[in-house]
């Protein structure tokens, strides 16, 4: 009788730790505990669901807006941009890169060109092939927006009475390389001011109002995909960057109602002069296209877009900057550029510092007139010299 009494004993303690065991267990536990939070889970559920129909509702949309704004325009046929804006283009920082292919864009479908820069012999070059070419009109306007206020009297001048359609910003200062900003020279930072900044807004301030009292016309300045985020040890020029497009973008509220239409482009990687041969920019021109090709998107878009990269890679590529938040584009200090040169500022070749000599005369010191062919091509020298 003992031995089966302890016998029972034993099966009860047994039984016990079992159930314990199965208490204690973590599937059973969360079991218990889902069953009593059912209603979260189908909330929770929904929330999921509505979240993931919203990002595929987004996705679908982009996509959409990335085939209507750089596939189709390129599929119809080209608009009349001389009707639509009018027949004269000026073209800023047109000696090479994506200004110089711009204007080379706009003269294949008919406008007249009117090329500003600084080296006149590049500028001229530039003209005659336009002029021979596309059977336009071209004039060369040498001037060095790096000097200040004192350069636009003249360009003022010279673009009055003119049936000015269409206006690209693309002047450009740069630092020579990625560096801390104390470690950027004073000048360095003046030019960005003058020449990305102050250019950009005179040269608008000068043209706009011809365009408002024929109710048409259309600018674009190109900004940079360094303008998306904060781009450590670039931050004046991304600064820059960031105020061109905030500018677009607000004149285009203030404008749009009596005609103008202004766009902020927003390029990245191109390839120029100075890449790399073999680079691995230089290896995929769908990441990286010409200028030429960019040029021909770019300006397809032009009266669909208020703001955009201009070309369909670059939208792929300015999404991760758009959709990461601030401090993971932080941790890297390279946002995408359109052009990269290791050349200082004053070596570069579409930016050259100016030459000495005297200063204080305002206006042109004189301009002459040459032919390319039958089409004509004029030279404005604009240069401030110094005394």
């Amino acid at each position: 009788m003992q031995n089966g009494s302890a016998a029972e004993e034993s099966a009860q303690i047994l039984q016990s730790r079992v159930a314990m065991a199965a208490v204690d267990s973590f599937y059973l536990l969360y079991r218990e505990i889902a069953r009593s939070c059912n209603c979260y889970m189908e909330a929770l559920a929904l929330v999921g669901a509505w979240y993931t129909a919203r990002k595929s509702i987004t996705v679908i949309c982009d996509f959409y807006s990335l085939i209507r704004l750089h596939f189709i325009p390129r599929l119809g046929s080209r608009p009349d941009l001389i009707k639509q804006y009018g027949r004269w283009a000026v073209i800023s920082g047109a000696t090479d890169g994506i200004g110089k292919a711009y204007a080379e864009e706009l003269a294949s479908r008919g406008l007249n060109m009117i090329l500003i820069g600084q080296e006149e012999e590049k500028l001229q070059a530039v003209a005659k092939h336009i002029a021979d070419t596309y059977r336009v009109e071209t004039v060369v306007m040498v001037a060095d927006f790096s000097r200040g206020r004192e350069i636009y009297a003249p360009i003022r001048e010279a673009l009055r009475d003119r049936d000015i359609g269409i206006l690209v910003n693309d002047m450009d200062a740069f630092y020579p390389y990625p560096q801390y900003f104390t470690q950027i020279p004073e000048d360095t930072l003046w030019d960005i001011v003058n020449v990305n900044i102050a250019a950009a807004s005179l040269m608008v301030h000068i043209v706009l109002p011809g365009m408002v009292e024929r109710k048409k016309g259309a600018i674009v300045t190109v900004s940079s995909g360094s303008c998306c985020k904060p781009t450590p040890q670039l931050a004046a020029f991304s600064a820059s960057k960031a105020y061109l497009d905030h500018f677009s973008r607000a004149l285009q509220y203030e404008y749009a109602s009596k005609g103008i239409f202004v766009q902020s482009l927003i390029p990245f990687h191109v390839t120029t002069s100075v890449t790399t041969p073999g680079s691995f920019l230089h290896r995929c021109p769908w990441l990286a296209p010409s200028p030429r090709v960019y040029a021909q998107h770019a300006v397809s878009t032009l009266g669909i877009s208020k703001r955009t990269t201009g070309y369909w890679s670059h939208s792929i590529q300015v999404a991760p900057c758009l959709f990461f938040s601030h401090s993971i584009c932080l941790s890297g200090s390279g946002c995408g550029e359109q052009t990269f040169s290791t050349a200082p500022y004053g070596k570069r070749p579409y930016l050259a510092k100016p030459e000495s000599g005297r200063s204080g005369e305002a206006g042109p010191s004189h301009s002459n007139l040459q032919y390319s062919g039958i089409w004509k091509t004029h030279v404005v020298h604009l240069r401030i010299v110094s005394s």
